[in-house]
């Protein structure tokens, strides 16, 4: 960052940082409301601006409670074109109900989907639509001090802890440090596999913690390519387009397998124009494989592409790997069981 730069950054960081303090104030004075609603809810949250792993973290938690509860998820629909609630169905979009809650869909077709700005009215209306469910997972609402959420998880990645940032524009940080003392537990996402023992001894002592919030590490799973991917050259021409906050994790990835991979990335949740669309198909009209993210293969769907640029997507799963992830099941099965509503 230059000078020029931290000159107009600094100061804007200031005033939006007072402005969350006030928010803040106003809520813990009683100024502003909380809510309670009638179901557990599982809030999975983060203090920085994206690219913290999660959507990961949301897929393992629906996958670790629905064998013992209901689950449901709710999220505001990031990006979608629609407003208010909206419960996902076999006729749900990602303009309806947002990329990653269109992913979500597909993989636990299940499992309740539902997207509304404001999670108090949210839950109660899918409440109302599905009377049966047991527990609510939230994704992305730390912040959503209208909800008096019951279990929080917050999410920091291993590489650029809330700790080491700072408030936006300065850094990435949309909330104040000391509020990771309203979370439950936190888990340090994105963990490289070099990461020692002394290394998560020295982010735990930085972290700062209060005696009674876990700390657990994860990382990045990746699932296999599939055969037809599998048996091309190493030295193929792929390309990758990735549309995340923290693409390098899925570059080193795919280069592990094709050193030579051409990659284009954009601003995470990014809408393709007309003219974009064209630019990538003419990238790809070489390339054997193009490869991209769950996340944006939810938004590719809806684009209206070549049937030779279609026939060369191929979506890279990722899923979270959780050190310690049966004490953290027993952890949150213990929260929503001892639940009296």
């Amino acid at each position: 960052m230059n000078n020029w730069s931290l000159i107009f950054r600094l100061p804007a960081a200031v005033l939006f940082g007072m402005a969350v303090r006030l928010r803040h104030f106003l809520y813990d004075s009683h100024l502003l409301r909380s809510y309670t609603v009638p179901v557990p809810t599982v809030c999975v949250g983060n203090l920085a601006v994206g690219g913290t792993g999660k959507t990961p973290m949301v897929e393992w938690l629906v996958r670790t409670l629905s064998p013992h509860f209901r689950v449901a998820v709710l999220s505001r629909g990031y990006r979608r074109k629609s407003h208010g609630f909206v419960l996902a169905d076999a006729d749900a979009t990602v303009w309806r109900i947002g990329d990653e809650c269109m992913q979500l869909h597909k993989r636990f077709p299940r499992v309740p989907v539902a997207v509304c700005e404001n999670r108090v009215k949210g839950i109660r209306r899918l409440l109302k639509e599905c009377p049966d469910v047991q527990v609510v997972v939230l994704d992305d609402a730390f912040q959503h001090r209208r909800l008096r959420c019951g279990f929080s998880m917050l999410l920091t990645t291993a590489d650029r802890p809330f700790v080491s940032d700072h408030m936006l524009p300065w850094g990435r940080l949309r909330d104040l440090v000391i509020r990771s003392r309203k979370a439950d537990t936190v888990v340090v996402t994105k963990c490289p596999p070099t990461l020692r023992p002394i290394d998560k001894r020295l982010i735990n002592k930085s972290l700062n913690l209060s005696p009674w919030q876990s700390l657990y590490f994860s990382s990045l799973r990746y699932a296999p390519f599939p055969a037809w991917v599998e048996r091309l050259p190493a030295g193929a021409d792929v390309l990758l387009v990735a549309c995340i906050a923290q693409p390098v994790f899925l570059v080193d990835y795919v280069r592990s397998r094709f050193p030579n991979v051409r990659v284009l990335t954009f601003s995470d949740h990014h809408l393709w124009s007309a003219s974009e669309l064209k630019t990538l198909e003419k990238e790809a009209l070489s390339a054997s494989v193009v490869f991209t993210t769950d996340k944006d293969m939810a938004r590719w769907q809806v684009m209206e592409l070549s049937a030779n640029f279609r026939s060369k997507l191929c979506p890279v799963s990722v899923s979270i790997e959780i050190e310690g992830a049966d004490a953290l099941e027993k952890q949150i099965v213990r929260y929503i069981s001892s639940c009296r509503f």
